[in-house]
């Protein structure tokens, strides 16, 4: 039997949705049996392969590199899974969505700075307009709600859609 290819990224967040797919614990080796984890901040892998079967994604869509990464993810994955509430409704990076980016950047930099002010000119990507839920830029198959979701949920989701199954979430999950 041929494994799935499963991956997983994260974008503007804080990893907490990764955190609970680990604490799926033994259910892991489950879902090793029917995948293999090809990309992912918890592997090796320097570039997200072609023909992925499903792919959990963590995190608002805050700056240009994340832009550009997650419309390559969806053109390469078959399944696309937004997880947990930042990937879902933007929250916590879109609570910088009432300041002007310039203004943002400049108190961050310039203002609370502690030594040598300066606002980066490379290696930094440049903030969107706004921080935005991951379907506002691109298709998404199935969102996946919570801050972090529970790992019951998390592998319960990835078991359905490893098999084939579309997973029945509403009701079951929710926000926060």
């Amino acid at each position: 039997m041929n494994k799935l290819k499963l991956a997983t990224i994260w974008l503007d967040g804080c990893s907490g949705c990764h955190m609970s797919l680990l604490d799926i614990d033994e259910g892991l080796a489950a879902v090793a049996r029917k995948a293999d984890l090809v990309y992912s901040p918890l592997v090796d892998a320097q570039q997200f392969p072609d023909n992925v079967d499903v792919t959990l994604v963590e995190g608002a869509v805050g700056n240009q590199d994340d832009l550009k990464k997650i419309q390559m993810i969806r053109r390469r994955s078959r399944i696309l899974v937004s997880l947990g509430d930042c990937a879902v409704t933007g929250n916590v990076p879109a609570m910088r969505n009432t300041i002007p980016v310039k203004q943002l950047v400049e108190q961050i930099y310039l203002r609370g700075a502690q030594a040598q002010p300066c606002i980066p000119s490379e290696g930094v990507p440049a903030l969107l307009k706004h921080a935005v839920p991951v379907h506002e830029v691109v298709k998404v198959d199935l969102h996946v709600p919570g801050c972090p979701p529970p790992a019951g949920a998390i592998l319960t989701v990835v078991s359905d859609l490893l098999e084939g199954r579309k997973p029945e979430v509403s009701g079951k999950l929710k926000f926060g």
